[in-house]
């Protein structure tokens, strides 16, 4: 009877103890974890899809999937935003192989985002740099004629992995117009990933209209460790093709669900990812965890019967990969229509366990934003600091000066072995860490309506 009675007082003592947000908050994560719909959500994107890259059939289809998506969870208000979009294609032939003394070695390789092709097979001696800036050092006596290998490494040392991606990302967006400035033909460089692989990794390049545009392509880790040792010995001849080519833009859409406000209907905050993709693998991790779980945060607060005082609306962008059409046009169309915008949360770092949020507002904000730590303490969630918001909803800025923007934060360790790579596959996203990453973004909205 005393042990009874002990048990039922500690029961007493921690529902005491129990607030009426945490409780809110511990049936979002019930919902999430135990009737939620993202893991299926992300697989009918991924296989009945598949990548999306702007301008393709596979994004055209998955702006109708999604509008279906949202009208089937009983969204207040779907709607499609019309917008312009770059049609760029990678075509059907992309192979490469680097020849020592008799040895040809097959390398595994994409052509970066936006690369002119080769019009057929083109050959190189090849010349190492190991960073842009010693390329940069470099004269166009030493690069003539020659193919630019670039075999600048992600810095181990980083613990925030999207740290030492910012450190390298240069090599991909300017190395074409370095190498081209020099008189290279050609530009190859290391993928940009701390994990040592087979996959080749591609992404978006810059040229300058005033220098000849060259064409760009990433090889494998492992094939630019193989690459670089057989150059320390002996002189090295590149060869490869591919079959890029760029169309007029096209017509897309951003794909908007609401639910409407019960208080202050007028005023939006706004969640989303971008729908688009690269045209390798199926954008499991980027971006497709990233509208999952924004699309899920939705679907929970709507089936919990949670009515939110502002109006909290969903967007899938389009074409944040290789413009950002999507975010640009989404802000302006919100100034023209003088909606007014107070924040907007962004997922676009992968499905990953949850570690957290970051804001980019001043120092009431932050303060805020740490405050709400505490409903977060049971599950793992920590980081609650200054940071930004992403691409997609950074254009608000420019059009809304008071909006604070936010961004989800993952754990970071592996997404570089997936980002823009074939390895970025639906079966490479854990289905319990996208199920509680859904649930801590729908917890942090149901938080932040109520600020």
């Amino acid at each position: 009877m005393k042990f009874f009675l002990f048990l039922l007082l500690i029961s007493f003592t921690c529902s005491k103890a129990q607030t009426p947000d945490s409780t809110t908050i511990r049936f979002i994560y019930n919902e999430a974890l135990l009737k939620g719909k993202s893991h299926e959500d992300l697989r009918e994107l991924c296989k009945n899809i598949g990548a999306r890259l702007s301008g393709s059939a596979q994004a055209e289809m998955a702006v109708k999937w999604s509008e279906q998506k949202m009208l089937a969870y009983g969204f207040d208000k779907v709607t499609l935003q019309p917008i312009m979009v770059p049609h760029w294609e990678r075509g059907t032939t992309e192979a490469g192989w680097f020849q020592v003394k008799d040895k040809i070695n097959k390398v595994q390789l994409l052509a970066l985002g936006g690369s002119v092709g080769t019009n057929g097979l083109i050959s190189g001696d090849v010349i190492e740099f190991n960073s842009l800036d010693a390329l940069k050092k470099s004269s166009p006596k030493e690069i003539k004629n020659k193919i630019v290998f670039i075999n600048q490494k992600m810095d181990d040392a980083f613990i925030q992995t999207f740290k030492a991606y910012g450190s390298c990302y240069p090599i991909r967006g300017n190395g074409a117009v370095e190498a081209s400035r020099l008189g290279a033909k050609a530009v190859i460089i290391r993928s940009l990933s701390l994990s040592h692989d087979d996959h080749p990794h591609t992404g978006l390049l810059s040229y300058n209209d005033s220098i000849p545009k060259i064409p760009a392509i990433a090889i494998s880790t492992n094939d630019a460790d193989e690459l670089s040792i057989s150059l320390k010995n002996n002189p090295v001849t590149f060869s490869f093709e591919t079959d890029c080519r760029l169309y007029p833009d096209s017509p897309s859409f951003n794909v908007i669900g609401e639910l409407k406000g019960t208080e202050h209907p007028d005023e939006i905050i706004t969640i989303g990812g971008h729908l688009d993709s690269w045209d390798t693998g199926e954008g499991a991790h980027d971006d497709g965890a990233g509208v999952i779980h924004c699309l899920e945060a939705i679907r929970i607060l709507k089936s919990l019967n949670i009515k939110p005082k502002h109006t909290i609306r969903v967007v899938f962008f389009m074409n944040e990969e290789n413009g950002n059409a999507g975010g640009k046009s989404y802000a302006k169309i919100a100034s023209e229509k003088k909606e007014k915008h107070i924040a907007a949360l962004e997922s676009d770092r992968g499905g990953l366990a949850p570690r957290g949020f970051v804001s980019d507002g001043n120092d009431n904000e932050l303060k805020w934003l740490q405050s709400i730590a505490v409903h977060f303490k049971n599950y793992d969630l920590h980081v609650f600091e200054k940071g930004g918001g992403g691409v997609d909803i950074g254009p608000l800025k420019n059009y809304f000066s008071d909006i604070v923007l936010y961004s989800f934060v993952p754990d970071s360790q592996r997404y570089f072995d997936f980002h823009h790579s074939p390895s970025d596959v639906f079966e490479n996203v854990n289905k319990r860490e996208l199920e509680l990453g859904a649930a801590a973004i729908a917890s942090f909205i149901f938080l932040l309506d109520k600020k």
